[in-house]
């Protein structure tokens, strides 16, 4: 059987990541489930869980402390490609992310850098307009709906992880 691959692909700073070390939980037509750990290791968080709804462009990851306390949420813009003669998902960093803190304060990021991808020629006008989109769709959602409560809901459902935020 052959493993799944999972790539991360930014256009600042330009890089391709292999995620595929990230355990894969749970996938169907509608999300990716993966845990991981950082790539990089860093003191405030020492591993996440995240759900990758393929139909919306959304990453939203649960972010965890050491003492394997929840911190926050952090949601990725992206685009998805997925080749299926290799098995392989291409997650392509729209730029704009949207943080939602334990108290519910919601962060938007990284607007300028997409405004300066978008100027430098890194993404096209398609790209700029999608990841655009694609925020709104999430912030809607964000403002209408417990988006911890409907995230832990997915995951524990379809993998029986389970996190008290």
């Amino acid at each position: 059987m052959r493993m799944t691959k999972m790539y991360r692909i930014r256009y600042i700073p330009a890089e391709t990541v292999d995620l595929s070390s990230d355990t894969l939980l749970y996938r169907d037509e509608k999300y990716l489930i993966t845990e991981w750990k950082p790539i990089k290791p860093r003191e405030d968080i020492a591993f996440g869980i995240s759900c990758v709804f393929l139909d919306k462009g959304w990453k939203i990851s649960g972010i965890m402390g050491r003492d394997k306390t929840f911190k926050y949420w952090y949601c990725d813009i992206i685009d998805i490609d997925y080749h299926k003669e290799n098995d392989s998902y291409y997650l392509y960093d729209l730029l704009t992310d949207v943080r939602v803190m334990a108290d519910g304060r919601v962060e938007v990021l990284d607007l300028d850098e997409l405004a300066a991808a978008f100027e430098e020629g890194l993404i096209t006008n398609q790209q700029l307009t999608l990841s655009l989109k694609r925020s709104s769709s999430l912030l809607n959602f964000i403002y209408t709906l417990d988006l911890p409560s409907h995230v832990l809901n997915i995951i524990r459902e379809k993998t029986g992880w389970e996190c008290k935020p």
